[in-house]
């Protein structure tokens, strides 16, 4: 039986292996916590808005960004938690618990 991580993880994985959800969700992780209206992302990735809003809710649903109003606007933004827990999930026990770092980044880490 697959652990609730796991099946978390696999969830957030299929929702980034699509080029329109992939983009969006880089240009939010870009932006930062503030975010960016639906409006500047559709600009931005030359995206229709009905387009955008079904990949946006999809990016939603996986729990990889949040959604505020801000007056008329919806503002989007990537869930950096989430984010760094799928990282985390996937190097956890990296490398048998040996850095898998370059000797030169190594060296720099320890300096």
């Amino acid at each position: 039986m697959e652990s609730q991580a796991s099946l978390v993880a696999v969830e957030r994985l299929a929702s980034l292996a699509q080029p329109h959800r992939l983009a969006a969700f880089k240009l939010l992780v870009e932006a930062g916590p503030a975010g960016l209206p639906a409006g500047e992302i559709g600009v931005r990735l030359d995206m229709p808005a009905s387009t955008l809003s079904f990949h946006l809710a999809h990016l939603r649903r996986a729990g990889l960004v949040s959604q505020r109003r801000d007056g008329r606007s919806l503002i989007y933004a990537a869930d950096f938690a989430a984010m760094n827990a799928l990282v985390g999930y996937l190097t956890d026990n990296c490398c048998g618990g040996a850095s898998c770092a370059p000797a030169e980044v190594q060296e720099r880490q320890v300096a």
